[in-house]
């Protein structure tokens, strides 16, 4: 009976590991994932990092910073310098220091662009949040930029006529491209040229933007690109489940360098690998290949290198890093003092990503309610922000400090103390559960919905009632939920909470609920 159940346990802990194998642990030791040199053949070097929002380290400064990312880069160039760094989407936007006044204006983007300008990117893809700017922004980071932008499927839309996003560069137009070649050598001159070819998913449609259909645009792009260069390689902003799709479609692909999902992943369909890191450059891909040009045949190696406070931070960059900090730094201590404090440790993490707190009720979404109705010493029924406002678009894990609570909220605005009809109380909780999926879904505290009734801190909804509401400054601007503004029939009166209070920025109502 021993016998059995001792080899009960070993089968239970082999099918554990068994069904956790398509997501990597970050490695500590690069040997095993070097080849050994022949003359013959080819090597290159990708490090591949995406969705990027935050120059500087994050969770208290344990992970990520690309001035960390630059050391790693140059140990590479060291190791071997036909080395590549590439990103796939996603940097531009969202992020705190893009949304803070520089010199008169908001920086959107470009704290981003100076700093992968001084890491010599050498090529990007555009990813969904890139398009959160203004046409006008956007042109002026692609004109900043010092790197290659392609995209097979996303277009300039002016008037329904449709055409390539371009870069001045001494005044000069230069139009973006499907692809991007890079050339490499061997040790006796025999060229080896790779293609990258890239799309990007279509979930943030702009008026300006004309979004290609993902898979017979890459299709293109590959069929356009594959007679010139001896490798394709995918540089995408897309699902895992589009990912997928297109390396069955591109067979002949070794790699799919993907973006759009924050954390790490590297699966294979067919002998196509599809390699994601985390967000934030908590971690990166070292992708290093073996190209050998007698048999045509391409091996590569990945490792998952993982970003965190053991490696030292490039100075070089640093100091571009720093400049930018000192900037967000004077901005929040206009609201807290010390910015960087540790104010709550999270045993779970706090979900803040777009696709949920835009859908369901998350844990960060009730912190953020719950806050807005203790900034009111709970004297509110009820408490309610829609999730448009948390632009973050990722979760908080560890330590969370002042700095964090900004990089969920970066806009900030009041909490009002609003006096409103049962009837439209009804309507506006109706209408942001209805919106789910939308900037306009509700996150909530003391209301929630059972049996298909609103249940308030004191009992149900009673439309013929009046009650107190707090509520996010946004939403009494008619915007996002259409039959609420502050000159609504069913908005009675509205409290605008002085500077002095803590309801006068959200941000702080927060920090004031952490700290208890």
């Amino acid at each position: 009976m021993k016998q059995i159940r001792i080899l009960l346990v070993l089968f239970i802990t082999l099918f554990i590991v068994s069904c956790n194998s398509n997501k990597k642990t970050a490695n500590t030791s690069t040997n095993k994932y070097q080849f050994t040199k022949d003359a013959d053949k080819t090597y290159f070097t990708i490090l591949q990092l995406n969705d990027v929002y935050e120059i500087a380290p994050i969770q208290g400064g344990k992970y990520g910073g690309m001035a960390r990312v630059e050391t790693v880069h140059q140990n590479l160039l060291k190791e071997h310098e036909q080395t590549m760094l590439v990103l796939a989407g996603d940097f531009l936007s969202p992020s705190l220091i893009g949304t803070m006044r520089h010199n008169g204006e908001r920086v959107r983007g470009k704290q981003m662009v100076e700093v992968m300008n001084a890491m010599n990117f050498d090529v990007v893809a555009f990813g969904n949040h890139e398009f959160d700017l203004s046409y006008t922004n956007l042109q002026a980071r692609l004109n900043e930029s010092k790197f290659e932008w392609i995209s097979a499927n996303v277009l300039h839309n002016r008037d329904g006529e449709h055409s390539y996003f371009y870069k001045s560069i001494d005044g000069e137009k230069h139009s973006l491209k499907d692809s991007y070649i890079k050339e490499f050598t061997n040790p006796d001159g025999t060229k080896l040229k790779v293609g990258f070819i890239s799309v990007c998913i279509p979930s943030n449609p702009k008026s300006y933007v004309y979004y290609g259909d993902m898979y017979e645009e890459i299709k293109r792009a590959y069929n356009e690109i594959k007679d010139n260069v001896d490798i394709v390689i995918g540089l995408t902003h897309a699902s895992l489940t589009q990912d997928k799709e297109i390396a069955k479609l591109l067979p002949n692909v070794p790699l799919i360098m993907g973006g759009h999902e924050h954390t790490n992943s590297y699966d294979k369909v067919g002998e196509v690998v599809i390699a994601k890191a985390d967000a934030n450059a908590k971690t990166a891909y070292i992708h290093r290949f073996e190209y050998d040009p007698a048999t045509k045949k391409t091996q590569f190696k990945s490792e998952l290198k993982e970003i965190n406070d053991l490696i030292v931070s490039n100075e070089k960059v640093q100091a571009v890093v720093d400049k930018w900090q000192v900037v967000l730094q004077n901005k929040i201590q206009e609201v807290v003092s010390n910015p960087y404090e540790v104010l709550y440790t999270a045993k779970e993490p706090l979900d803040a990503r777009e696709s949920t707190i835009r859908t369901v009720q998350t844990n960060m979404g009730k912190i953020i309610a719950e806050s807005m109705s203790l900034a009111y010493n709970n004297e509110v029924d009820c408490a309610l922000v829609n999730g448009g406002s948390v632009r973050i678009d990722d979760i908080l894990a560890g330590n969370v400090n002042a700095v964090d609570i900004f990089r969920v909220l970066p806009y900030g605005g009041e909490v009002l103390k609003v006096e409103i009809k049962g009837s439209l109380l009804k309507e506006v909780l109706d209408f942001g559960e209805a919106a789910s999926g939308t900037g306009a879904y509700l996150q909530r505290f003391n209301a929630k919905k059972e049996n298909e009734e609103w249940i308030l801190k004191n009992g149900k909804l009673q439309e013929d009632k009046t009650y107190t509401v707090a509520f996010s400054d946004y939403l009494l601007r008619g915007l996002d939920i259409p039959m609420l503004s502050d000159k609504s029939e069913g908005v009675i009166n509205i409290y605008t909470p002085q500077k002095e209070e803590i309801a006068y920025d959200i941000r702080k109502a927060i920090v004031n609920f952490f700290k208890g």
